[in-house]
């Protein structure tokens, strides 16, 4: 089954962290997010990957290339977003047999996308306390019927998880009228679908729609927390690495150091001397964080510098790409920075 991974928008609700960077390619613990969704579809046999990307295009194809994990990858563009099955359409050309199509802002539990490729046709569902917020499935038992969008009198609490395996006569259903929000909307695919042939509810057991700073952080607290122990790099002996910790090669953890789990720190990271790491803390790239820091349940980007007796100590503190942090500084509860921005006070 071919597997479509959408990954065009603006991702306008995460600003400013995709001033510069697409959404799907904002960092959750080792991997972009939306390499979570492609490890996800070709753990569950996805025999090629077709990202459908838009703004910041590039980005996605220098990580996936032309082969991702030995899969074939393929490429569309929609260069305007008017929808999910509009974005799906643009990838018609590539699409073969029945295919699966994914968010590639949503994190999915690995195992709940393989029972979504065996049941096709199918549409995932998660079950949530408030189904008023989301696009409900309408089910009979296992069956589904359609979606009903923010219904004040839900028919279910499965919420709509945004992931379905479509069988290859819904390629050509794909030209479906503008909804009353004017976008082309997957879920009228969807209804196609399950009028033509019986459709299953796929129930995840864990899934997220990161579409805000705070859900980046929420996401990386899940996947940092499912990485093993590692120490790699350059660790003075005077530093202490407590619980689920990752350390790669290339970085630097220097004297008086603390760093407890989970966190990770990336390849060309330089932290300390006496430097305090803590909570779910991802340090990108290339950060550096300087003597005396304090960084708590934080997602510190690529290049940033967090320097001497600064604190970043969320929950949901968030730093652009090579942000730049005067010494003393605190960045509380929310604080997001501008890619390149220089912080020379408290947020």
């Amino acid at each position: 089954m071919q597997a479509v991974v959408l990954a065009a928008g603006r991702g306008t609700r995460m600003r400013p962290l995709t001033e510069t960077v697409p959404k799907p390619m904002l960092p959750v613990a080792d991997r972009p997010l939306a390499a979570h969704t492609a490890d996800a579809a070709v753990d569950a046999g996805a025999t090629e990957l077709v990202f459908v990307v838009g703004y910041e295009a590039d980005a996605v194809r220098a990580h996936f290339g032309d082969s991702y994990r030995g899969v074939p990858v393929a490429y569309a563009v929609q260069d305007e977003q008017l929808g999910t099955a509009h974005a799906v359409r643009t990838a018609r050309e590539h699409l073969e047999g029945p295919f699966a199509v994914l968010n590639g802002d949503n994190l999915y539990d690995p195992e709940g996308i393989a029972a979504l490729f065996d049941a096709a046709p199918a549409v995932a569902g998660y079950r949530v306390p408030d189904p008023t917020n989301y696009g409900v499935l309408s089910t009979d038992g296992r069956r589904v019927a359609g979606v009903v969008e923010k219904p004040e009198d839900p028919p279910s609490d499965l919420a709509n998880a945004g992931a379905y395996a479509f069988p290859a006569e819904a390629r050509g259903w794909l030209d479906v009228e503008r909804s009353e929000r004017g976008e082309h909307e997957i879920t009228d695919v969807l209804a196609r679908v399950a009028d033509a042939s019986e459709t299953t509810a796929v129930e995840l057991d864990r899934w997220m729609d990161v579409g805000r700073p705070w859900e980046l952080l929420e996401a990386n607290e899940w996947k940092l927390a499912e990485l093993d122990r590692r120490i790699g790099g350059e660790i003075h002996d005077d530093a202490a690495l407590h619980g689920s910790v990752v350390v790669e090669e290339g970085a630097v953890i220097e004297s008086g150091v603390v760093v407890e789990g989970p966190a990770l720190v990336r390849s060309g990271a330089d932290v300390g001397p006496n430097a305090y790491v803590r909570g779910a803390t991802l340090l990108a790239e290339d950060v550096h964080v300087g003597h005396g820091v304090e960084v708590k349940n934080t997602v510190v980007m690529s290049g940033t510098a967090v320097p001497h007796l600064s604190v970043v100590a969320g929950p949901g503190a968030k730093t652009g790409i090579n942000t730049s942090l005067d010494p003393g500084v605190v960045l509380s509860a929310g604080a997001t920075t501008l890619p390149g921005e220089r912080i020379d006070r408290d947020r």
